[in-house]
């Protein structure tokens, strides 16, 4: 009985560490296929205290600009967000996205390009942002096969991931072994394509993300230096 007990409370350790947040900081380099420059990116999280946590993407270049932040808690394995902010400006048209998440009144309140959203929530119900953040740790936990529920618009989407298997990544942190996942879309319905790749050994850090839109524009991102949890990302020499 007693080695029983012990057994599943260390089940219960190990499955409290896969979900423990650990903050970092990411640079990367951004380049749009269809455009001769390049340009850079940032992603960040970070504690804000009283169990909340900021998650920051900034990307740039000369000629487009693109910021996004959610504010989150953890609750019992379950990511909360906050509030979800998203600016985009220069190529293309202009966009911006407010939303507020108000856990007591259950329900999303916000503007999308001036829209009026007004959403029902419950548990599981993530931003644009927070849903990487599960993905990151879904991923962590050894899942190949993952479903999120997100705010898109006026609506609630269906995010739906795999994991293609493993795969080494050069970027200029070194060669990072990395789990390879992609977004699963119906390809009657979309063309559009994202893959991403998390750093093995580094708290499943995103290091590159792939991206090709409807249009066909092509968006990546390639990590350039990195920290963990106070720990420098170095990958494996060539």
């Amino acid at each position: 009985m007693r080695r029983a007990l012990l057994f599943c409370l260390a089940l219960l350790s190990l499955s409290a560490q896969a979900f423990e947040l650990q903050p970092f900081t990411a640079s990367y380099t951004a380049d749009w296929k269809q455009l001769p420059i390049s340009g850079s990116a940032e992603r960040n999280l970070k504690a804000l205290g009283n169990g909340r946590w900021e998650l920051d993407f900034e990307a740039s270049m000369l000629v487009a600009s693109l910021s996004e932040v959610s504010v989150l808690t953890l609750e019992n394995d379950t990511f909360l967000p906050v509030s979800y902010r998203f600016k985009r400006g220069g190529m293309g048209k202009s966009k911006e996205i407010e939303l507020d998440f108000d856990w007591q009144q259950k329900q999303v309140m916000g503007t999308d390009r001036d829209q009026s959203i007004h959403l029902p929530l419950n548990r599981g119900l993530l931003d644009k942002s927070t849903y990487q953040l599960a993905l990151q740790h879904d991923v962590a936990d050894g899942k190949t096969s993952m479903s999120y529920q997100v705010v898109d618009g006026d609506e609630i989407d269906t995010y739906d991931f795999r994991v293609l298997g493993e795969e080494r990544v050069r970027t200029k942190a070194g060669l990072i072994d990395a789990i390879k996942v992609e977004r699963v879309r119906d390809p009657t319905k979309s063309n559009r394509k994202t893959v991403l790749w998390f750093a093995k050994d580094w708290d499943f850090l995103l290091v590159r993300l792939h991206q090709v839109e409807k249009d066909g524009k092509e968006y990546q991102i390639m990590l350039k230096q990195g920290e963990v949890a106070g720990r420098q990302v170095q990958g494996k020499a060539e």
